[in-house]
């Protein structure tokens, strides 16, 4: 994404099996230590407010990772920053002068958004039940507005594509541990949006 990037050697980089095998070797030193698992990458001891959140079902997830934290609006400074609010998402300019420009003129320094549409919302919040829990409460969904018939179609295309991966269950879909690894993989499946073009690099 920056050209700064290309001066590491890509052959240099470690495959995803080799990033695979690194985090089972942090997770199980962190496990050993005492630690518990939050999610898909995150540690915290025994009543953290996180490993609490977790126990609680209040566990969130935002730009910065995992939270307890309940606030419905992130508000991002500097530049390329990324705001969400209830309505949606704003970024800030990426450029640090046309941020600075435009903080220093009195304007807002948003240079493009999202605003949610109501399927949005109700495909966010499976995301976020899939990468905080590792699973997805169909009725919580249904309770947000979405019809039944919507739900069951998207859990059920979601176990179609990764068969054997993920288990349809009496409440709604569930990632089995010996899946997890693949759950950032299998959270992207429910994204409405294409993603194939962003640039990032991979999930796994």
């Amino acid at each position: 994404m920056a050209k700064r990037q290309s001066l590491l050697p890509t052959d240099a980089l470690p495959t995803p099996q080799q990033r695979l095998t690194l985090f089972e070797t942090a997770r199980r030193l962190f496990r050993w230590d005492g630690y518990d698992e939050i999610g898909i990458d995150h540690f915290a001891r025994p009543g953290d407010g996180l490993a609490r959140a977790l126990s609680e079902g209040r566990l969130r997830r935002n730009f910065q990772g995992y939270t307890d934290d309940g606030a419905t609006a992130l508000v991002g400074l500097g530049a390329s920053s990324i705001s969400r609010f209830p309505q949606g998402y704003a970024q800030n300019a990426s450029a640090t002068s046309a941020y600075i420009r435009d903080v220093r003129e009195g304007r807002f320094a948003t240079a493009r958004g999202h605003s949610f549409s109501q399927e949005d919302l109700w495909r966010g919040r499976i995301i976020e039940q899939l990468m905080c829990e590792f699973r997805c409460d169909a009725q919580e969904i249904t309770a947000l507005g979405a019809r039944p018939e919507w739900v069951s179609g998207v859990l059920s295309g979601l176990a179609a594509t990764f068969d054997g991966v993920v288990r349809l269950t009496d409440t709604g879909l569930d990632i089995p541990p010996r899946s997890r690894p693949l759950t950032r993989v299998i959270a992207r499946g429910v994204d409405a949006y294409d993603l194939s073009k962003a640039g990032h690099s991979p999930a796994f």
